[in-house]
């Protein structure tokens, strides 16, 4: 393990680092004029949106990776909202900042290194979904990222399974700034800057039939993955600028008919 990451391990730094993290998410809520826009409805003000969001929650908050450290950017004083991070020392820093923001983290366990066991990741994801429902149950409502790890912008069946499981709706979500560094990771992770606009785009909400199996869970999963697209699309435009990440993938394949009972 290199120096710098032993430094960023070690408690003290750890904690400078989340409240710093927090510091900056707070600097960007005060300095970012955010226009929010529900479901297929017109954007406006932040307030403009809370009887509709009030009637879908508790709801499960869909996100694409590298739009999921800006979630914080959405909630208003009075939300519940829970994630999970893995156990990993490397979320650590995340835990702290988003904590300290009112977001309640669980941590999921999940294997260290580079070998992960098939019997150890669905040790980590039945933990996980465990967790999640428990928290839907309680009234919280919960917003992760859904697409496949080191796939990005493909819907992974994990959301689906819970919102099949909880009986509550999946939101697809989108928070972007005007102002931002995009980086070359796997997931095209943003880095929004202060002074700017911004703009949360909540999709039509989804909800999964308990007995949805097969090819009619696949036909909601693609269903859902064109929509979390479109909320990315349409929050862009919204700050004027394009959705840079989405030039990178394959073009999206036609959602044929829902099933019945999907909304």
């Amino acid at each position: 393990m290199s120096f710098f990451k032993r430094l960023l391990r070690q408690p003290l730094v750890k904690q400078a680092l989340g409240r710093l993290a927090a510091g900056y998410l707070r600097l960007l809520r005060a300095t970012n004029r955010f226009t929010f826009e529900v479901g297929s409805g017109v954007a406006g003000p932040p307030s403009a949106a809370d009887p509709w969001l009030d009637a879908q929650l508790p709801a499960i908050f869909g996100m694409w990776h590298g739009q999921h450290i800006q979630m914080s950017l959405m909630m208003r004083p009075t939300d519940r909202v829970a994630t999970i991070i893995s156990r990993n020392p490397d979320g650590d820093i995340n835990t702290i900042a988003l904590e300290r923001l009112g977001v309640r983290v669980m941590r999921a366990s999940g294997a260290r290194g580079r070998r992960r066991s098939a019997d150890t990741r669905s040790k980590g994801g039945a933990e996980g979904l465990r967790g999640m429902l428990k928290a839907l149950k309680a009234g919280e409502s919960v917003a992760f990222s859904a697409d496949v790890p080191k796939i990005t912008r493909r819907c992974d069946a994990g959301i689906l399974t819970l919102a099949r499981f909880a009986g509550r709706p999946i939101v697809p979500t989108a928070v972007v700034t005007s102002r931002h560094i995009r980086f070359g990771s796997w997931d095209k992770a943003c880095l929004s800057l202060p002074f700017g606009k911004g703009a949360v785009v909540l999709g039509e909400p989804i909800f999964v039939p308990r007995e949805c199996e097969g090819e009619a869970f696949e036909r909601v999963r693609r269903h859902l993955e064109a929509e979390m697209d479109r909320v990315h699309v349409r929050a862009y435009a919204l700050v004027g600028r394009h959705d840079r990440a989405a030039y990178y993938d394959a073009p999206i394949a036609p959602v044929g008919a829902l099933p019945e009972g999907v909304a």
